[in-house]
């Protein structure tokens, strides 16, 4: 597959200006309404518009809710189901779960309930006894993972709304802060802190439309191995990564985090995600997993589209400040998690550097900050 690798996403009906737009416009919305909290005795913390979870008060202690979904990677699980016989709908609940609380950690908060919604296009689908089994299995186990309790959710039959052989799969949680600690939303930002690249394993839950569409146009499909032999679709579908533990040994060690990043749709852009003018230079990167770089390679995309659009091996980024990296890696690693001291925070310009695959994001690539 050849071509312009950005505009073979949008051809995969992922389209990040337009999307960012109307994320916008609902946050500007959302704003508000937050005099209905302080109504009930609550505050807004109208700051976290456009973090990766909305936080709240309520009698001194901060919380935080979020609703994520895992996008379309269940299909691929159902496809390559089909083709090469291997159930992962217990990797793509991992995939689901890790969505939504990598997403709510990223403010300090550690997760409380999760809630699930299984979305089927027929009831049917729940007739596959070993699918429906192994769905359930992965949300139990990330849950525990992340030291949540599964609350409940929905499971809504939409016949004309999602396909009558998939599940579309998503979520909710809410969390609380450490009792006496102040929410993470970049306030605490400065120069010289520096950023910890946490690996990731693979696709996660961020670019399963492109990898679809690339599975659609290769000869074998799925099966198509990759240089180590194995199947492109069995590499896909390995489950992500549930940060929760590291985030809460951070907190527990006190060391000081004065930023969270989850590396998820916008790739390495995201790392300049808080609304401060600020320069974010990256001089080393974990390694690319075997199935991202054939990705990219395969929907023609160069470094700067890749390193935009998928993850390529950076799972989370923790900025902390100066001389505090070396203990967030040994603290990353005795959980079992690949790390490195990847970068640095320096005044300048809002952009990401990223020196190893000679890239610069500029400010005007990423703005998801509401009108105030």
């Amino acid at each position: 597959m050849s071509g312009d690798g950005e505009s073979a996403y949008a051809a995969a009906g992922v389209d990040y200006s337009t999307l960012d737009a109307g994320k916008r416009l609902a946050l500007t919305e959302a704003l508000a309404s937050s005099a209905a909290l302080a109504a009930h005795g609550g505050r807004a913390l109208d700051v976290s518009r456009g973090e990766p979870a909305f936080v709240f008060e309520f009698d001194g202690r901060a919380f935080a809710f979020v609703m994520e979904g895992l996008g379309t990677k269940a299909v691929a699980s159902r496809q390559v189901a089909e083709q090469l016989g291997i159930n992962r709908f217990d990797a793509v609940a991992v995939d689901t779960v890790a969505a939504i609380v990598n997403d709510l950690c990223c403010v300090g908060a550690l997760p409380l309930v999760v809630n699930a919604y299984f979305a089927t296009g027929s009831s049917d689908w729940y007739r596959n006894a070993e699918w429906h089994q192994a769905l359930v299995r992965g949300w139990s186990e990330a849950c525990a993972t992340a030291g949540a309790t599964w609350g409940g959710g929905e499971s809504p039959s939409l016949p004309g709304l999602v396909a009558a052989e998939d599940i579309e799969l998503a979520g909710s949680a809410v969390g609380a802060l450490p009792a006496g600690r102040a929410p993470i939303l970049g306030q605490d930002l400065a120069p010289g802190d520096e950023i910890v690249m946490v690996a990731s394993s693979g696709l996660h839950a961020n670019g399963a439309s492109l990898a679809r569409m690339v599975a659609e146009r290769l000869p074998g499909g799925w099966a198509t191995p990759l240089p180590s032999g194995r199947a492109y679709g069995d590499a896909l579908l390995d489950p992500s990564i549930v940060y929760a533990p590291l985030v809460a040994a951070l907190a527990d060690a006190d060391v000081p985090v004065s930023y969270y990043s989850h590396v998820t749709g916008h790739g390495l852009l995201k790392l300049m995600r808080p609304d401060r003018r600020l320069t974010y230079r990256i001089t080393a990167l974990p390694e690319v997993p075997e199935v991202l770089a054939f990705l990219a390679e395969q929907a023609g995309m160069d470094a700067h589209q890749a390193y935009s659009t998928l993850n390529m091996g950076s799972g989370y980024a923790v900025y902390a400040p100066a001389g505090t990296g070396t203990r967030i890696v040994e603290i990353a690693r005795g959980l079992g998690l690949d790390a490195l001291v990847a970068g640095a925070v320096e005044e300048g310009p809002r952009q990401v550097v990223v020196e190893p695959v000679g890239v610069v994001y500029a400010d005007s690539e990423l703005d998801l900050t509401p009108d105030r």
